[in-house]
């Protein structure tokens, strides 16, 4: 079965709240504390100990991609999100792809597929979009909360089949997270 699991990038600065890179120096494109907490939870959310504990509807992935961070001022939030899970697995994020070219992600999600579980971490205001341009309709809820860090979307695809069905597992990794799928 193709599988491909896309998740809002992690919590970022608001307010006074700063992002810190990873050695923590400031850098207002990048995750506050509790979205490392979140990236590093992710880790054994994808990738358990005993690969039975993984939450229905979850698989480890086999690629992950990214949103590219390449023009000035563009987030690192998606990257920073998967990067302890890619580093965990030994996989190199895809960062290949900007932002708002959901043509381009579509196509290479869906190739990748082909060879196992796909993780794909974006901008919130985007995903829904990317959903839609990988099932060729509009299948997404839209749009995704501001304040959602806490779910993941998941599109499976049968074998032999052409249409891909959407599901949503909540995280449940922090205290406040929801168990409410994003309507």
């Amino acid at each position: 079965m193709a599988k491909i699991m896309f998740t809002r990038h992690a919590e970022k600065p608001f307010g006074t709240t700063q992002g810190v890179g990873p050695d923590g120096t400031a850098n207002p494109e990048d995750l506050i504390v509790r979205g490392w907490q979140r990236a590093g939870a992710l880790v054994r959310f994808f990738a358990p100990h005993d690969p039975a504990d993984l939450s229905p509807g979850i698989a480890t992935p086999t690629a992950i991609f990214a949103s590219d961070a390449a023009s000035a001022g563009a987030s690192l939030r998606p990257q920073h999100t998967v990067l302890p899970l890619s580093q965990e697995l030994g996989i190199t994020i895809n960062t290949s792809i900007a932002k708002k070219d959901k043509k381009a992600l579509a196509a290479a999600a869906i190739a990748a597929a082909a060879a196992g579980p796909v993780l794909v971490a974006w901008q919130h205001d985007v995903i829904p979009d990317l959903v839609d341009h990988v099932v060729g309709s509009k299948i997404a809820p839209k749009p995704w909360p501001g304040d959602r860090f806490d779910m993941i979307w998941v599109l499976d695809q049968a074998p032999g089949a052409t249409s891909w069905t959407f599901s949503q597992v909540p995280q449940d990794l922090l205290p406040g997270d929801s168990e409410q799928p994003i309507t």
